[in-house]
């Protein structure tokens, strides 16, 4: 998929509870960890590991301090605290600030929504965004590989927001590396609840390859399972806008170009756009172009633009950029509720209302007969002949009773004038 892949640095801890499993050699899709190379930076290879990097793997802390209060005078905790999930969200940027870890953040999310089985109805066996990830189990399958040093960089926020769920935590970090790196805003919410155990982990084996025998196939049987469509593909595989690819680790690129021989980071790699940590839509036109030897292009890459289906989406983002930023929103948001399950139901929304569109606000004026104002009455009747139909002040009418409404209210608009005169 599109997620920036990210390089890993091999790390093990010294921790009974946390081995850090080497990287595989097979080499994956950006959705997975393999094609990626962006995680191996110099500060991680000189940090003290971590020894107790996941400990805290039980029920959010959120949930157990409320144990010690009684259930009638103390209100149910939430799977996250809105107001821990905004201040995370601060430390995150400062973060993206000071170690250019934007893939691999993205890599981090993605992954973890990515095992999402829509053929699955139960929890958690469907996968999905359920922070299963920061189990041993799953950070040792090949796709993960490296994926443990975005946990050494997120594990002190997760620490000092204790009320913030992994699965969450994971989500909001990668769509804010999108957004700090230039993207588009993302609309996301939070609420989602982790995982227990690693028994709760899915299989090997859900998120895509980099090479494999028919590219385009391919990727419509791993994503399609996932309930995406060939346009949510296309966009997502934008997001390979960021990062790099280390052959050393995932099989695939150069060990250094002119574009990533000085970092930031550990220099080398190949990148698949000369500005590998800003979002925009250069990977589609550099992928199309195919003139620059110094830019990576996979057979997953090279397949947007050789099948019929997603050459229609890749050309349009090619002279679109508005619109790549558009689709990429809504693809990104949707993958990161894959296989979730809230708490509460509805999700938290932690962005202000201020930046929320604001629905139409009702007008019964603008449904009057010629310039004729209807009187108090007759708008309050409409109002409820409105919202008996489906119709709210900040919800559009379902387009199927749009044309009986119309005629009702005209009908009463005439009966109106009529009785006036």
């Amino acid at each position: 998929m599109a997620a920036t892949a990210l390089g890993s640095v091999a790390a093990s801890s010294a921790s009974s509870t946390t081995r850090f499993l080497s990287s595989a050699t097979r080499a994956t899709l950006p959705f997975s960890s393999r094609s990626s190379s962006l995680s191996s930076f110099k500060f991680l290879r000189s940090a003290p590991l971590i020894s107790h990097l996941f400990l805290n793997q039980g029920r959010p802390s959120s949930c157990v301090s409320s144990r010690r209060f009684n259930a009638a005078s103390h209100p149910k905790c939430l799977a996250s605290d809105p107001e821990q999930l905004k201040s995370a969200r601060e430390d995150i940027k400062e973060l993206l600030k000071t170690t250019f870890c934007h893939p691999i953040l993205v890599r981090l999310g993605w992954h973890d929504a990515g095992t999402y089985n829509k053929n699955i109805e139960e929890w958690p066996q469907r996968g999905g965004a359920n922070g299963s990830l920061r189990f041993d189990v799953e950070l040792g399958h090949g796709a993960n590989a490296g994926l443990v040093n975005a946990l050494k960089l997120i594990e002190p926020i997760k620490k000092k927001y204790s009320n913030v769920t992994y699965a969450d935590l994971f989500q909001l970090a990668s769509a804010t590396a999108i957004e700090e790196a230039g993207g588009p805003k993302i609309p996301m919410k939070y609420g989602r609840v982790d995982v227990v155990g690693p028994e709760q982990c899915p299989e090997e084996g859900r998120l895509p390859d980099a090479g494999p025998p028919s590219p385009a196939a391919h990727l419509r049987e791993v994503f399609y399972r996932m309930g995406l469509n060939d346009r949510e593909i296309v966009a997502l595989s934008g997001a390979h806008t960021l990062g790099r690819s280390r052959p050393e680790r995932s099989g695939w690129g150069k060990p250094e170009t002119k574009y990533t021989k000085d970092g930031p980071g550990a220099p080398g790699g190949q990148s698949w756009t000369v500005q590998w940590l800003k979002f925009d839509n250069s990977y589609f036109k550099d992928i199309k172009e195919r003139r620059d030897e110094e830019l990576l292009v996979l057979p997953t890459d090279a397949a947007l633009f050789e099948d019929p289906s997603f050459k229609v989406y890749a050309e349009k983002y090619v002279e679109d950029q508005e619109a790549f930023f558009k689709d990429y929103a809504e693809a990104h948001a949707k993958l990161s509720n894959l296989g979730a399950k809230f708490d509460p139901p509805e999700g938290i929304v932690i962005d202000d209302a201020s930046s929320k569109p604001a629905g139409e606000k009702f007008d019964a004026a603008k449904y009057s007969y010629g310039k004729r104002e209807l009187s108090d009455s007759m708008k309050q009747k409409i109002r409820a002949e409105y919202e008996s139909f489906g119709g709210s002040p900040d919800k559009p009418l379902p387009t199927n009773y749009f044309l009986n409404i119309i005629l009702v209210i005209a009908v009463l608009a005439i009966l109106t004038s009529l009785l006036g005169n």
